[in-house]
Formats: C-alpha cells, structure tokens, sequence
C-alpha cells in the first residue's frame, strides 16, 4: 500500500472526532448571534438590526510569545489558551470595544489529543471571562516543522463600540489621574527575557507562578465605562509599563503621563527576575508591567469611584500617577 495522509503524519479523522467531543465546550461560550456554520471554514455572527447606531469594528491578532517554551518544560497548558484570548480581548477593549467572537489557530506536529483539549478548553475559558464567542478556528498538523510537544497557538478576536463611545484619547486632560490596574502575574511578554535571566532551574522553581494565565479586564473595565468618564486605557504588553503608560497620551503630544513608583505594590516575582539576571530598573520598566496590566486616565473627581468599583469587581487598582504638560 502507498503512502496515505495519515501516514505521513496528518490524521484528519482523528482531528475530526476530537472536535466533536469539545463541540459542547465550544458551544457553551455562544449565543444566538452565532449562526450556524454549515461545516464550512468560517463563522458567521449577526450584529442585530438596530442593536448598533454608529458601530466602529475594533480587531486584533496576537499570540503568546516565548511563554510557551515554559509551558511545554512544565507541562501545563490550559493557562496558555486563556493567555491567547487575553492578549487579544484586552487589546480590543482598550478602544472601548466589547469583544464579540474570537478564532484561534493551533499548529503542532502531529495530533494530541491531550494538549489540544487543554488549550481549546483554555481558549473557552477566557471566552467566557470576555463575554465573547469562540466561533471557531484552525488545528494544524505540521509533521517535520514541530517536534513532539511543541506547538504553536495565536488568536483573532473582533469587538465593536459606537463610534460616540469610542476611547481614542483626545478626551485625556492635564490634571487626569492615572489609575493602575493589578496583573496577575507576568501575562505573556518579556518570557525571551525571563528564560535567559532565571535559567532551566529558575524556571522550574517559578514555573506554575510564571504560568499563571494573563488578566482579562474586559467586564469590569466596560463596567466603569457604563458608570464613569473614562478618557483613556492603556493595555500594558510589548514595551512594558514604561511605553504603554506613555500610550494614554499618544494623541496629545504636549501632554505626559508621570507616574509614581512606589504607590503599588510590585510582586515579588519581577524582583526574583531582576536579581537572578542583574538586570537594570530602566530594562524591567520597558518589558514588563511590574504588576500593573492595564492602566486608565479619567478626572480626578471620578479616581475614587472608579477605583472602588474595579475593587468589587475583584481586581486591584491604584492612583498611580497623572497626566502632566510635557
């Protein structure tokens, strides 16, 4: 007999069963603006007629980066696909949008089963923390580009605010408050950087809490955007807290955002990082968010108001600095 897919490496019988039994987890993150598929390689989700005025589509691609070398030495991987929506959603919501679907893609060098349900069961779950459905996405099997175990995972997610509504920083004024945002951990940037400071020993040591899945900040934040003025938002990733603070201002060149360290507490994970790789204040503050992962701009008068809500809503915040004249 001559060569088939399957043996050269590609099962798509076997990819097909595996979906079938996570159609239920899938499913669960979907509402009636999904629509059905028909089998096809796409998904369709209806806006609603009269739902929207003015709607402005807001759309992002990411994927984890580096932290999923430490995923694969530890063996844990549900946390990565929570990671993959966040790194998106959290973009999008930075405009003021509500997540609406997200799709994921999925490459690896030949079917596990094992490892696929625990990131798909992970995308699922950061769905569900968004507010947003998981419509669908892509497995592929690439034998001979990814040894055993190693794989790679991105996202695409699409969200919408009315153009009214939209955060595009023209509203930051001198005098707004900063207001800094817990992390829950190190997310998913800067890892290049953790691996080469901690080491193989490091890692392990640290593994499950560097492995903790990135904060999704979607339903508080639009909370306090329901309730409260906010001018701008800031998701603090690629170029860490020093450049993404400076993002609250990118539309008002005459304007700073000068921030106060010390006025939160920095978990003790970075400072394990800095000492282990004797790395510079200025090198962690332009890679990683040192505890703060997302930040806003509002009035003073709203600061306190704003602050208690994020609190009731179970994530920290901090007045952590203000908007200055450059």
């Amino acid at each position: 007999m001559g060569v088939t897919y399957r043996k050269a490496g590609v099962d798509i019988a076997a990819t097909d069963r595996w979906l079938r039994q996570l159609g239920g987890v899938i499913r669960a993150t979907q509402g009636p603006a999904v629509l059905p598929d028909r089998g096809q390689f796409a998904g369709l989700y209806a806006l609603g007629r009269g739902r929207y005025r003015d709607p402005i589509l807001v759309s992002s691609t990411d994927g984890v980066g580096t932290k999923l070398t430490l995923a694969q030495l530890i063996g844990r991987h549900e946390g990565i696909g929570v990671d993959a929506v966040a790194m998106n959603v959290n973009d999008v919501l930075v405009y003021g949008a509500q997540p609406l679907f997200f799709l994921d893609y999925v490459a690896m060098g030949t079917m596990d089963r094992r490892l696929l349900s625990a990131l798909i069961r992970g995308v699922a779950d950061g769905c569900r923390q968004s507010g947003c459905a998981l419509i669908g996405g892509e497995t592929a099997e690439m034998p001979g580009v990814y040894g055993p175990g190693e794989y790679d995972i991105a996202g695409f997610c699409v969200g919408v605010v009315e153009r009214r509504q939209l955060l595009d920083g023209a509203s930051v004024r001198r005098g707004d408050v900063v207001i800094g945002l817990a992390a829950s951990g190190v997310h998913a940037n800067g890892f290049s950087l953790v691996r080469a400071a901690l080491g193989s020993r490091g890692l392990k040591r640290w593994g499950r809490e560097l492995l903790t899945p990135t904060r999704i900040y979607v339903k508080p934040v639009l909370a306090a955007l329901r309730r409260f003025r906010l001018h701008a938002l800031a998701h603090v990733t690629g170029g860490g807290l020093r450049r993404r603070l400076a993002s609250l201002t990118g539309q008002q060149p005459a304007l700073q955002v000068v921030w106060r360290r010390g006025s939160w507490p920095v978990p003790d994970i970075f400072h394990y990082i800095q000492e282990a790789g004797q790395i510079a204040d200025a090198q962690m503050r332009s890679t990683f968010n040192m505890g703060i992962g997302m930040a806003l701009a509002c009035a003073p008068r709203d600061g306190a108001g704003v602050i208690r809500l994020l609190r009731q809503a179970g994530v920290e915040a901090w007045p952590i600095g203000t908007v200055e004249r450059r």
